[in-house]
């Protein structure tokens, strides 16, 4: 089918919600290809052109079964938003989403993927199930009872050669009739990334039979010794036009500021889950406050007190009854890092804690070094203030984040180097939240703009959330008893 006759079939389909140019192309490269990989930086809308792939391959009669894997922060925005947002409402489906601990009502919507009928089924499974046996094998079945298009979300996920749910899940792409890769940053650290990310799509994809071939031909290797053993060491790389070249073949590749079509601004979340730990010290928290207010006059003040102590909780900061603090392991930290490996160019991170802000400038300083960053929070020097603007504003300059709290840096500075922003804790107040999203919305920002929210569900992260979303200042427009409901 030549160029022009696959343009048509594109633009006269009813797709759900109206795809911008930059993802009419990506779907004009891929849509019944056997194998491609969607390289779309964050807030292009890959996710959707991934879903109206699926919509068009079933309206074709070419699958009637989906598995979508996809890492912890965002498999449940999958099943709750982005299918049924944009999935085609005149295809009937079944969608599921795999739970580690699975109820009987959950066992019997896993078992009613398996009955025979004409419409879709979809199966949404998070990437860490596929490191278990129990998950494995259900992927399997499913994979083997129907016609599947198979597709990794952010899958640097699988770049690790060596990993038992990479391995795994490139077995199980085998299985599949279709295979799709989404990732804004296919490299992370190196390009010896692609390999199993391709070797998913389709075996010897690359031209090469093992990993250790593929490294040969790309990298340069040098022997070093440690502790008396000699070891291969990567110092550099080779061939990469050539790489680059194999890559366009089944790929496309699109920036936000190459998409003069994409909405002003893109608001997004990430999820993440209360630790063990944190689940049992949030609980008994809840209590005790809920206590405290029994019979007591309540005021504004007092529950905003306690929803700060709750919201401590959930980003591992816990206040003991003495008044030490306390860390507790959280998960929000790692999602915070994996986001960062997704996204290209600077961005700004804020935290609503200073003791947020230690602990991200410390993962930070440990994975991308000490030049990658610049903080201003309440304990940065006043001296270095400005310099540390100018070095983040610096197109030249190595500092690829900067790492503040709203009450600090949320007003009257220029971040326009950055595009993307990341609030890892929120505060109550509308007018720092908004203050803060206009630093990078300012006069000399001419990409399109992203803002993520790492929230901890089923906690009044969720809440505070929501109600800054709806432009609700909570700390003036909701009264004691409402908050209360919030603990």
């Amino acid at each position: 089918m030549d160029v022009n006759t696959e343009r048509r079939k594109i633009m006269n389909y009813k797709f759900k919600t109206k795809p911008y140019a930059h993802q009419i192309k990506a779907l004009e490269m891929s849509w019944d290809k056997p194998y491609f990989a969607y390289f779309m930086e964050m807030g292009t809308g890959k996710s959707k052109v991934l879903i109206d792939n699926i919509s068009m391959l079933y309206d074709n009669g070419k699958i009637n079964g989906v598995l979508i894997v996809a890492p912890k922060g965002v498999v449940k925005n999958w099943y709750e938003g982005e299918i049924p947002t944009h999935l085609v409402d005149h295809i009937e489906h079944k969608s599921v989403l795999w739970q580690s601990s699975i109820t009987q009502t959950q066992q019997k919507n896993l078992n009613s993927l398996f009955e025979t009928g004409e419409d879709l089924h979809i199966l949404v499974m998070n990437v860490e199930a596929l490191s278990t046996k129990k998950g494995v094998d259900f992927a399997a079945k499913f994979l083997s009872s129907h016609r599947t298009l198979m597709a990794i979300d952010e899958s640097t996920t699988i770049k690790n050669p060596e990993a038992k749910r990479t391995k795994n899940i490139c077995a199980l792409g085998r299985e599949a009739a279709y295979t799709r890769i989404l990732t804004g940053s296919p490299v992370t650290k190196s390009p010896l990334d692609l390999y199993k990310q391709c070797e998913f799509l389709c075996p010897g994809l690359l031209g090469h039979e093992s990993y250790y071939t593929f490294r040969t031909r790309y990298a340069i290797m040098r022997t070093a010794n440690f502790g008396g053993r000699s070891v291969q060491i990567v110092v550099g790389y080779r061939n990469l036009d050539e790489l680059s070249e194999k890559l366009k073949a089944f790929s496309y590749r699109v920036l936000k500021d190459e998409c003069l079509d994409l909405p002003k601004k893109t608001f997004m979340k990430r999820t993440v889950s209360l630790t063990p730990d944190q689940m049992k010290v949030y609980k008994e928290m809840s209590k005790l406050a809920l206590a405290s207010f029994n019979g007591k006059m309540m005021t504004t003040a007092t529950v905003l007190t306690q929803l700060m102590r709750l919201q401590q909780i959930t980003c591992g900061n816990f206040i003991a009854d003495d008044g030490t603090m306390h860390e507790l392991a959280t998960n929000r930290l790692p999602e915070l890092m994996d986001l960062l490996d997704e996204i290209e160019g600077k961005v700004v991170i804020w935290a609503n804690f200073q003791r947020d802000v230690h602990r991200i400038i410390e993962a930070i300083n440990k994975e991308y070094g000490p030049d990658s960053f610049v903080d201003y929070y309440g304990l940065t020097p006043q001296e270095d203030r400005q310099k540390n603007i100018k070095k983040f504003q610096d197109p030249n300059s190595k500092v690829k984040f900067f790492i503040g709290t709203t009450q600090t840096g949320g007003y009257g500075i220029t971040l326009t180097a950055a595009s993307t922003m990341i609030y890892y804790s929120n505060g109550y107040d509308l007018e720092k939240r908004q203050q803060s999203e206009a630093r990078i919305d300012r006069i000399g920002q001419e990409r399109p703009m992203t803002y993520i929210d790492i929230i901890c569900e089923n906690t009044v992260d969720t809440r505070i959330v929501k109600a800054l979303r709806k432009k609700v200042n909570i700390a003036t427009q909701i009264m004691g008893e409402e908050l209360k409901e919030w603990i």
